[in-house]
């Protein structure tokens, strides 16, 4: 039961730090240069939390290091030190933050936290040394000691009770904080570590494992008497560390003397009786056996009451009610799902739209008159899509974790490259797909670096070019129809086309003369494996693998980049992703006996073409002429290799796809229809085939070959 238990707790507890240091991180970087009292508070109070979850959970590593960090901030609210050298705090708070992330990955994959925090710890207590010798933290005594109340208290740790101590009887009413839900498996954790701490430990409820034990703890609060041989503050400071902590009534007791803690029901019955010890509680303790183990004492703290008039119980039934409708009122608006539960119903979702097509589109009901059939139908669709609305909806996550993530890039890029750059982040609340966010970290991430080491110039640089000395780069996302539109925006100087341009035939890339490319075309040589125009090798450029996993990482979740810029103004990145891979819109179409699919999104119009409008370019390539615009040709049976489709271009029809800023023609035979597409991935000897990106099932039990379009812009 425990390791089930603790796995349990495990998961919540990595979920619950990752945030955590998320937010520690993004404090630190926002203050950087001077700390406020409400962000000395916010560090302290994560540190706290921090430190109590770890300890609870015994890695001590992650407890040690936020153990110290919280000494010094606790130190800065108590105290309010002057000329404290902010920079070098930050400096010291991110690497702690720094160690924790290690350490909860490796948590994550199942191995040891076994990171060693002496170095960083060590490096924090100097500095709290240093402020309290009066300096700005650069000073540190030899011991290096510092901390909470009391100062030199050591880091949490388990303290069993120690051979011959006298022995120190305590109770203890825990009350947690309203809406952590699974207060049970608090209470069992918190009981189970007191194992290690103490002896006689009794506890109400008495199975704490019992859901129903839940409802018990939030009214009534959770008891526990347990004898231990150290001091009231030693245990006060070590249950002070548990997680999602309210209240903690903690009192020394002298053998036979019952505890008097407030109650509701204390605290409306007379004095005298309200004084009165328990009956249930009067009998003595029994002393539990031997092995550790939980024991089973009732703890009553429920004193009778006099009689009750019916007004007095209805009143009091009345104000049970509206106290139960708000405690769990909260509760109730957001719960935890996990990803995976979230998978399978998407996975449903597909079937039911599948099983939907496939009832509609019955061939046997071709030729009868069903009006009645087809309304029904049409309603059971309108219910799928509001269905299907919901459950995407419900795996939509904000933009703001990835986003904040990059100011830690940009404070860490400037310190190294003596830069001063302010990012400004715009839409961070945009929603997309959890699948999708998570590919997108590093595209943007790798964007953002080359914006700082390439395009934005140097202090002085800038100031002689008539720019302020502080470059700025904004991050902004934005809906745009089913896709979501992600810039990346410097002030910097620009790409340099002629540059680009020069490396790009260094690695044999043009296929047209130079004069023939268009800026745009230029500038998206940038995305090729290997291609850099820097000269030297950097911590963060020089060895062309960074703006090639923008392009990798895109490519996996049906987005593209475009890039444009302006030389002595910047540079502007585009990202343009799905908001959802799972469904898309489609128009199913016949080629050569087959059948495919290709995304509306990418469909700007289709056309019966004459060939009139047709010419050969001098490449021998097939173009055609529409509304003024010259367009590539591509036939969808020559680029996949099949025999027995239409090659006469006036019998065919023509669907003029887009990617970005660029169009194509292709031709297919004919057109079926418009169709809601669930996307399923490519069997693996499918993987290699240019073009394809998925299959999917159609209405008739068909197999349908979902098209890529950017595969094509890329042949």
């Amino acid at each position: 039961m425990a390791d089930f238990d603790r796995e349990s707790m495990l998961e919540m507890f990595i979920f619950e730090m990752s945030g955590l240091v998320g937010q520690l991180e993004q404090t630190v970087v926002q203050s950087e240069t001077e700390y406020n009292m409400d962000q000395i508070n916010e560090i302290f109070r994560v540190m706290h939390t921090i430190k109590g979850s770890s300890a609870m959970m015994m890695f001590d590593a992650i407890a040690n290091v936020a153990h110290v960090v919280e000494d010094l901030f606790y130190y800065l609210r108590e105290n309010s030190p002057v000329g404290v050298d902010y920079s070098s705090l930050s400096d010291l708070v991110l690497e702690g933050a720094d160690f924790m992330k290690i350490e909860l990955a490796k948590i994550q994959e199942g191995a040891a936290s076994d990171g060693d925090p002496s170095e960083i710890s060590e490096a924090i207590r100097k500095f709290l040394s240093g402020l309290k010798s009066g300096g700005s933290g650069e000073a540190a005594a030899p011991d290096g000691s510092g901390g909470s109340a009391p100062a030199d208290s050591p880091p949490p740790a388990h303290f069993g009770a120690e051979e011959g101590a006298s022995m120190y009887t305590y109770k203890a009413k825990i009350t947690f904080e309203d809406g952590c839900e699974m207060e049970n498996i608090r209470a069992y954790t918190l009981v189970h570590n007191l194992m290690d701490h103490a002896t006689s430990i009794r506890h109400t409820p008495e199975d704490v494992i019992d859901e129903a034990a839940i409802e018990i703890i939030r009214q009534a609060g959770f008891f526990v008497d347990f004898k231990s041989s150290k001091p009231l503050s030693e245990i006060e400071k070590h249950l002070m560390g548990t997680v999602y902590l309210k209240t903690l009534d903690l009192q020394e007791i002298s053998e036979g003397e019952e505890a008097t803690f407030d109650t509701p029901a204390a605290a409306e019955a007379p004095p005298e009786e309200a004084a009165a010890p328990p009956a249930a509680a009067a009998a003595p303790p029994v002393e539990p056996p031997a092995a550790p183990q939980l024991t089973e004492t009732l703890i009553n703290v429920q004193p009778a009451a006099p009689p009750a008039t019916q007004a007095q119980k209805q009143e009091a039934a009345a104000q049970a009610e509206e106290s139960k409708a708000k405690s769990s009122g909260p509760v109730q608006q957001v719960i935890s799902v996990n990803v995976n539960k979230l998978d399978a119903l998407l996975n449903l979702m597909g079937e039911l739209v599948i099983s939907e097509a496939m009832v509609t589109q019955n061939s046997e009901l071709d030729g009868i008159p069903l009006d009645s059939f087809m309304k029904e139908a049409r309603q059971l669709r309108k219910i799928i899509n509001n269905l299907q609305e919901t459950v995407l909806s419900m795996r939509m996550v904000p933009l703001s974790g990835t986003f904040f993530k990059m100011h830690r890039i940009v404070r860490d890029m400037c310190r190294q490259l003596n830069k001063d750059v302010q990012l400004e982040i715009i839409g961070e609340d945009t929603e997309v797909d959890k699948n999708t966010v998570e590919h997108i970290s590093d595209p943007i991430m790798h964007i953002i670096r080359n914006s700082i080491d390439h395009g934005i110039e140097m202090p002085d640089a800038r100031e002689a070019a008539g720019k302020p000395a502080k470059g700025k780069v904004i991050l902004q996302a934005k809906h745009s129809g089913s896709d979501v539109l992600i810039t990346i925006q410097d002030d910097g100087a620009g790409i340099n086309k002629a540059k680009v341009l020069d490396k790009a035939r260094e690695h044999g890339l043009l296929r047209k003369p130079d004069n023939e490319y268009t800026d745009k075309e230029i500038y998206q040589f940038i995305f090729m494996a290997g291609f850099s125009t820097n000269s030297e090798v950097t911590a963060f450029s020089g060895r062309g693998v960074g703006m090639d996993v923008v392009s990798n990482n895109l490519e996996i979740v049906g987005g593209t980049a475009l890039v444009d810029s302006t030389p002595g103004e910047g540079s502007t990145f585009t990202l343009k992703i799905p908001m959802s891979l799972a469904i898309i819109e489609g128009m199913t179409i016949h080629m050569a006996g087959a059948k495919y699919t290709i995304p509306i999104a990418n469909i700007k119009r289709s056309f019966k073409p004459t060939m009139e409008d047709v010419f050969m370019d001098p490449n021998g390539n097939e173009m055609i002429t529409d509304r003024g615009e010259i367009y590539n040709v591509v036939r969808l049976y020559d680029f996949f290799g099949v025999d027995g489709a239409i090659t006469n271009l006036e019998e065919g029809i023509l669907i003029q796809i887009e990617n970005g800023d660029d169009f194509i023609c292709l031709l297919v035979d004919e057109l079926i229809g418009e169709q809601q597409a669930v996307v399923q991935p490519m069997p693996k000897y499918f993987n290699k085939v240019q073009g394809l990106s998925g299959c999917t099932l159609l209405g008739n039990g068909e197999i349908s070959l979902i098209i890529d379009v950017p595969g094509f812009f890329d042949k």
